[in-house]
């Protein structure tokens, strides 16, 4: 099932949709070609309102799953037109879709990817591969995170013990230990961008704080840093995953109810401080025998986070996943490609010790060219 696959995933933050063409031999893999593309801004504003939990109707769900549909086929096409590589080329397609809703506590698990298979296939005439995430739920799993498996066949390193740290919306820790005998695990630790972003979307009327800047001119509140930390979700065992939904902006201004004084600009590095803190907690407390952490996901081009990071945790080394030959960015993108190969050769794709499902199971539907 070696060649060239294509992945696609669009996270919590919904900016644009990455896609990647990526090429598979054996345990190698090449980043061939990337692409960003943009959500349409109607489907976009649409598409975070039913994140948010606005009701809507069964004709609008439906819309909204068409018209994702289509606009990840049209990434597809995008990725490969770039490339100079025709769809007769590609073995099928990796689509993660849309999380409109991730609730694996729920008293009927349950979590929620949009955007129609059916029309990414009839689109681009390429086999598709999506809903990865329901069959580990159905194995009794969390759904997520279900990157450790690509981290290991990529980063794993016999002579080092390594973490691999995706900060998207929400950050998810991979654990690698050099000794083949133990075990890879990992799982979400809590907020990565999404209460720094929504708090900047709120105060500064922009997307991100861009390279941290805005966190770094103040410091993080030492009181309101110690009540956010004792949300129970930090100190609950693994498995576990999270997202969004739960910490939310309503979480957040339940949290700020007894500390309206403080500084919009020290509310946000004290959400840094969140971030860092939380991811460092569970390294020390997961994998202390840990000698390298790679970083990747959009958290990566925060400058203050980064270097937070590397001050609660020297001497160990901090460093992207691009010192170790992939773009950070395109990290989990390549990974949905990855196992869009895996559930073709009938192998699975989740790992139990990380999502705590009863068995390993092949992931996702597969809808033909």
């Amino acid at each position: 099932m070696d060649g060239l696959y294509v992945g696609l995933i669009s996270g919590t933050s919904m900016d644009g949709i990455d896609a990647v063409l990526a090429e598979f031999a054996g345990p190698s893999v090449r980043l061939v070609q990337s692409h960003t593309h943009p959500w349409p801004t109607e489907l976009a504003a649409a598409l975070r309102q039913a994140a948010r939990g606005t009701p809507i109707t069964p004709l609008q769900f439906g819309q909204l799953d068409a018209l994702a549909g289509d606009t990840f086929a049209a990434a597809a096409l995008a990725v490969l037109t770039a490339a100079a590589v025709t769809p007769a080329q590609v073995r099928a397609i990796g689509s993660h879709g849309q999380t409109l809703f991730h609730a694996p506590d729920a008293p009927t698990p349950f979590t929620l990817q949009i955007g129609d298979p059916n029309r990414i296939a009839q689109l681009t005439g390429i086999t598709t591969v999506a809903d990865f995430r329901r069959r580990d739920m159905a194995a009794g799993g969390q759904g997520a995170p279900l990157v450790p498996a690509f981290h290991h066949g990529v980063f794993a390193d016999p002579d080092e013990s390594r973490a691999v740290l995706n900060v998207g919306g929400i950050a998810n820790l991979t654990f690698l230990p050099a000794d083949p005998g133990l075990p890879v695990s990992g799982y979400d630790t809590g907020p990565g961008n999404c209460l720094l972003d929504a708090w900047t979307r709120r105060h500064l009327n922009q997307p991100f704080d861009t390279n941290g800047d805005w966190a770094a001119q103040q410091s993080p509140h030492p009181g309101l840093l110690r009540q956010l930390l004792a949300d129970p979700y930090f100190t609950q065992t693994a498995p576990k995953s999270t997202g969004p939904e739960y910490f939310s902006t309503d979480w957040l201004d339940r949290q700020l109810t007894d500390w309206q004084e403080l500084a919009a600009g020290q509310v946000q590095a004290t959400l840094l401080a969140l971030t860092t803190h939380s991811i460092v907690d569970a390294l020390r407390t997961s994998a202390p025998s840990t000698r390298r952490l790679l970083v990747c996901g959009g958290g990566v081009h925060n400058a203050a986070l980064l270097q937070t990071l590397s001050d609660l945790l020297a001497p160990l080394p901090v460093s992207s996943t691009a010192a170790f030959g992939l773009d950070p960015d395109w990290v989990e993108a390549v990974a949905f490609a990855w196992l869009a190969r895996e559930t073709l050769a009938g192998r699975p794709g989740n790992l139990p010790a990380v999502t705590g499902a009863s068995a390993p199971v092949v992931l996702g539907g597969i809808y033909p060219a």
